[in-house]
């Protein structure tokens, strides 16, 4: 049975984080549709040149969540849709820190707003499947009721735990408002740029020794479209958001054309810089987790609820693929090069490894 309201669409939307691909593409959405009157566009960054054509029919505040709070009542919101949360944390742009101001400090500010805004009926939130976290003891499959077998190590898993903790607040304060959380897969599709799709476009993929998880992946139109439908019907509740079926991470390197170079998981997590080198990103806990353990969930509520079935893991991924074909080719340079700075990380992880032997010993002798 589908879930969808017979009331009508909210006629003033805010949607956050809108200088990033997700929350530009989903605010440009909203404005197309004749439905809703308003869409508010909050981020105290400017959009990049790349995505502020999107935004024309947008009307952009700059401001953070903090500075804001108090506009939102007044803008009459009757839907947020929090998207500026970030999945890994940017050396450029204060680290760690920031990252749990933005998503932690910043989702605590916006459930404080939304919960001021006499107007408001609808609270979407951005999750992710990482609040699951990823170790030894999962289960084959998580639903939405299963809770985490062991704390996550990842940052991000972590920060996403308070999230919607917030979120369950929220709920038992303001029960007349329909409060929508997404838990979505990694995002993938043949424009996204991600943490994960920059792995998978480098021609020497780290792997973890002796491990081969089972993956799964959303594409990032299926997520547009749900995050569109969480705003103009009412699916309160909580939600896993992938694509059917999986794809270990061997599949996965093969079809992408690439060289598995299988790491110790000590090496893997030491040699994090490395991937920097080579032009990964960042690579963290969070996602070295995910890649010796997997992770796999049902979204049997969500095909019910929303009457929708996302594309399965395998087409994202091959979409995905559809636009790096011409990345894919391994010339000498790029291998060799590639090669070249994963062997060095390996040496610098080997050295300081015996120089802490050596210390050690010393002190014993001594």
């Amino acid at each position: 049975m589908v879930t969808s309201s017979a009331a009508a669409p909210p006629r003033v939307v805010v949607v956050t984080g809108v200088s990033r691909f997700l929350g530009a593409r989903v605010a440009a959405r909203l404005a197309a549709d004749p439905r809703i009157e308003r869409v508010i566009g909050l981020d105290p960054n400017e959009p990049p040149a790349g995505l502020a054509g999107l935004l024309d029919d947008v009307e952009l505040i700059r401001a953070d969540a903090r500075a804001a709070s108090g506009a939102i009542a007044d803008l009459g919101a009757e839907a947020m849709v929090h998207l500026a949360v970030t999945s890994a944390p940017d050396p450029h742009a204060g680290g760690r820190a920031a990252m749990k101001e933005q998503n932690v400090i910043g989702t605590m500010q916006l459930i404080a707003a939304a919960q001021a805004a006499p107007k408001l009926r609808k609270l979407v939130i951005r999750s992710s499947t990482a609040a699951y976290g990823a170790s030894f003891k999962d289960p084959a499959v998580f639903t939405e009721e299963t809770e985490p077998r062991a704390v996550p190590r990842g940052s991000f898993a972590r920060d996403i735990l308070d999230i919607e903790g917030y979120v369950r607040g929220f709920r038992r304060r303001r029960p007349g408002v329909d409060a929508t959380v997404l838990r979505f897969a990694p995002f993938l599709s043949s424009t996204a740029d991600t943490t994960l799709t920059r792995y998978f476009s480098q021609p020497l993929v780290p792997t973890v020794w002796g491990r081969d998880a089972r993956l799964q992946f959303v594409h990032v139109d299926d997520a547009l479209e749900i995050l569109h439908r969480s705003v103009i019907e009412d699916h309160p509740g909580t939600f896993n958001v992938a694509g059917a079926g999986v794809l270990s991470l061997s599949q996965a390197v093969r079809r992408a054309g690439r060289i598995s170079v299988p790491l110790l998981e000590g090496t893997l997590s030491s040699v994090a810089a490395v991937a920097r080198t080579v032009g990964i990103g960042q690579i963290g806990l969070d996602q070295i987790d995910l890649f010796v353990h997997g992770r796999v969930v049902d979204t049997t509520r969500l095909v019910r609820e929303f009457g929708f079935t996302p594309r399965t893991t395998a087409e994202a991924f091959e979409d995905f693929m559809q636009g790096h074909r011409a990345g894919s080719t391994l010339t000498a340079d790029r291998l060799a090069a590639a090669e070249q700075a994963i062997l060095d990380g390996i040496r610098r992880v080997r050295a300081a490894a015996e120089q802490t032997a050596d210390t050690a010993v010393g002190g014993d002798r001594s």
